[in-house]
């Protein structure tokens, strides 16, 4: 079936024109060491965006590599020998490094992510671009092996502390979904031990309405305190900690467990219905949270308040998040959702082209006002990610 055949042409045109614009930024964005977060304006250089980030040059890399285009082929490399280069004693890779190379950061409590976009980018480079099958095989090993060093002997998850990921100003601590997705995939990719084990424990203790009780009497008390007082709403829990859940509706964390093969097809069809019916996609794909933390929640946080950055339907507090948006296509159209797939990338394109083509970093979840970073590279890079995957291409993912 022709699923493009049910998009109004204005709409291919769109998604054609948005492509190109996602070629050009990349490209615009990328220096002799690697890609840039943001383009380069007053405000990204002051914020700090005009460095090569671990998880978003990551994620730009997977689509650079397999573009075609020799400088952004080239700049994929590079940006993993940027962040390679600064790699700590302990095997970390940073959260950013300075193009320059003449700094590296590692967050306030850590930043885990980077180490597992840093892996998975480099086993999607090994597979489709043009380096051999060893390259960065000491940095691999060393970067595994931190990453062990923080996974749970039994439940075989990372544990981390808060505001240690993407979601940078979100409370999610201990067993975190978006993160172990992330390491699921790492293990699949890499061909680690324990990968059942890591599966097994994910989905009973980030679904703990499940039947089958666990056999390890931690992992039933684990369960226990999370279901106590929720119901179950068809998403998995952001996180699982020992007498605190996030029940927030963590968006992208879900995608992942669906995009990394964590969730069974009845657990993802019901993740994607919850995400239908939220309307988290309208008028932008995709809105982060489906039910943002308040001042009054439990959960909230004094420093999610600071610079009034992460109130209520802003930044990751539920606000709406482009690149997000392109992980959200790929996962409609794995499970089969594909004239839903086509009509979300044609939206996805139309977000990206607000304000001429501004790329811009985040919306607000309510009065849909732009914020954020303009010429974010990871929207492009997710996009062009999203509509390889929807024309059957082998380096989407």
């Amino acid at each position: 079936m022709n699923h493009l055949a049910s998009l109004p042409s204005s709409s291919l045109v769109l998604i054609d024109a948005c492509a190109q614009a996602s070629l050009a930024l990349l490209q615009s964005n990328l220096t002799p060491h690697g890609i840039l977060a943001a383009s380069r304006t007053k405000e990204a250089v002051a914020r700090r965006y005009t460095r090569i980030f671990g998880r978003d040059a990551a994620i730009c890399v997977m689509a650079m590599c397999g573009s075609g285009a020799p400088a952004l082929e080239e700049g994929a490399v590079a940006s993993l020998d940027a962040l390679a280069a600064q790699q700590a004693s302990n095997g970390q890779i940073p959260k950013y490094v300075d193009p320059e190379g003449r700094d590296a950061d590692f967050w306030y409590l850590g930043c885990i992510d980077a180490t597992l976009w840093w892996l998975i980018a480099v086993d999607h480079v090994r597979k489709h671009g043009r380096v051999g099958a060893n390259r960065w095989a000491e940095p691999v090993q060393r970067a595994l092996q931190w990453l062990l060093a923080q996974e749970h002997q039994h439940f075989r998850l990372l544990q981390q502390n808060e505001a240690s990921d993407w979601a940078d100003i979100m409370p999610r601590s201990g067993y975190v979904l978006y993160t172990n997705a992330l390491w699921f995939d790492v293990k699949r990719r890499f061909d680690l031990c324990h990968a059942h084990e890591t599966h097994h424990h994910f989905n009973h203790l980030f679904n703990p309405f499940r039947r089958d009780l666990h056999e390890y009497h931690r992992a039933r008390l684990l369960q226990h305190y999370a279901r106590r007082g929720r119901s179950d709403q068809a998403l998995y829990l952001s996180f699982v900690n020992l007498g605190f859940v996030g029940d927030e509706g963590d968006v992208l964390g879900n995608l992942l467990a669906i995009q990394c093969g964590l969730a069974d097809e009845g657990m993802a069809h019901g993740i994607a219905n919850a995400i239908l019916a939220s309307r988290a996609s309208d008028p932008y794909p995709l809105r982060v949270v489906l039910r943002p933390l308040s001042p009054e929640h439990d959960l909230w946080r004094s420093y999610m308040g600071r610079h009034r950055q992460n109130l209520m339907h802003q930044y990751h507090n539920g606000g709406i998040w482009p690149f997000v948006g392109g992980f959200w296509v790929m996962v409609l159209g794995r499970l089969g959702l594909r004239n839903e797939a086509w009509a979300e990338l044609a939206k996805l394109a139309a977000t990206n082209a607000q304000d001429n083509w501004r790329f811009t970093e985040w919306f607000h979840g309510g009065h849909l006002a732009p914020m954020g970073m303009a010429g974010q590279s990871w929207n492009a890079a997710t996009f062009l990610l999203a509509q390889r995957a929807l024309q059957g291409q082998g380096s989407a993912w």
